[in-house]
C-alpha cells in the first residue's frame, strides 16, 4: 500500500508533467515542503524503481511518460537544456546528433552527442546515453536554437557541425563516415558562414575539412576555406593524426598528407 509521502510525491510529479515540465532538481523538489526530505527521497527511489522517473545525473530527475516507459527515458532532446542548466555548463548539441537534426542522418547516432567546455562523464538514463566532448571554442562557434517537444535546445549550425566532425572524427565513427555525413550535410552549409569559422578552428581543421570537401566534389565550399588559409599559418599535417604518415602522398593545395583512404558510402 502506498504511503502518504508516496502519494504526495507522485501527485506532484503528475502535476509537473501535466504542466509540460519533464525535469526537476531534488533540491528544489524538497525545498519549503512539509514532508521529510528522507521520506521524499525514499518515495523518489520507489518511483525510479517503477520507471516513473529516471536520473541522468545525481540530484536531477527526468519524468518518464507512459509511451517511453519501456525505453526507460524520453529522448535526450526533452531534457538536455535543463540538464546542462543543472550542471551549470554551456553546451550545444553537436556532431552526428546535430547532423541528424539538419537532415544528414546516414545512420541514426547511437548516442546523443553534446559539446561543452570541460571534461564531463557520460550521462545514462534508461536506454539513453549522452556523450560529452570538450572544446575551448564553445563561445566562438555558431549555434542555433531549435525547438523540442518540451522547449528548446542549442544545436550546432551546419557549418559548426562540419568543423566538429573533422575535429572529433573518432567520435563520428571514422573519417569515411565523416565524409559520408558531410556529403549529405553540404547542401545546408553556407560558404560565407563556413569561411568565418576558419579562424576559430585554426589551420589544421580548416585544411582537413577543405581537403575532404574537395574529395567529395564540394569545390565551392572548399574554395571558401582555401581563401581563408592565406591568413593562417599552414604546415603539412596528416589527414588522420594518429595514423602512420611516412611514405604517404601530400596534397599540395591543402598540405594534407593522405594517410587515410576516404571511402564514403553512396
Amino acid at each position: 500500500m502506498a504511503s502518504l509521502e508516496d502519494e504526495s510525491v507522485s501527485a506532484r510529479i503528475d502535476a509537473l508533467q501535466s504542466a509540460g515540465q519533464y525535469t526537476f532538481a531534488l533540491r528544489e523538489f524538497v525545498a519549503g515542503r512539509s514532508e521529510s526530505p528522507v521520506a521524499v527521497s525514499a518515495a523518489l527511489r520507489r518511483l525510479k524503481k517503477a520507471r516513473r522517473i529516471v536520473t541522468p545525473r545525481r540530484g536531477f530527475f527526468t519524468i518518464v511518460p507512459l509511451e517511453y516507459r519501456s525505453a526507460g527515458c524520453p529522448p535526450a532532446s526533452w531534457f538536455i537544456e535543463d540538464l546542462m542548466r543543472f550542471l551549470g555548463q554551456p553546451y550545444y548539441v553537436g556532431l552526428l546528433s546535430a547532423a541528424a537534426i539538419h537532415g544528414a542522418a546516414h545512420q541514426q547516432p547511437m548516442r546523443f552527442q553534446v559539446i561543452t567546455d570541460r571534461t564531463t562523464r557520460v550521462a545514462k538514463a534508461g536506454r539513453i546515453e549522452i556523450d560529452f566532448h570538450s572544446s575551448r571554442s564553445l563561445a566562438e562557434v555558431a549555434v542555433q536554437t531549435t525547438e523540442t517537444e518540451t522547449g528548446t535546445m542549442r544545436v550546432a549550425t551546419p557549418e559548426t557541425t562540419a568543423f566538429d566532425l573533422i575535429r572529433f572524427a573518432d567520435a563520428a565513427g571514422h573519417l569515411s563516415n565523416v565524409a559520408t555525413v558531410l556529403s549529405e550535410l553540404a547542401e545546408r552549409i553556407d560558404r560565407v558562414r563556413l569561411a568565418n569559422l576558419a579562424t576559430v578552428y585554426g589551420a589544421p581543421e580548416t585544411q582537413r575539412l577543405g581537403f575532404v570537401l574537395d574529395q567529395l566534389g564540394q569545390h565551392d565550399l572548399a574554395e571558401a576555406l582555401h581563401i581563408e588559409l592565406a591568413a593562417l599559418r599552414v604546415r603539412p599535417i596528416a589527414l588522420a593524426p594518429r595514423q602512420a604518415r611516412s611514405g604517404k602522398p601530400r596534397n599540395a593545395r591543402w598540405q594534407v598528407i593522405g594517410n587515410f583512404e576516404l571511402e564514403p558510402e553512396a
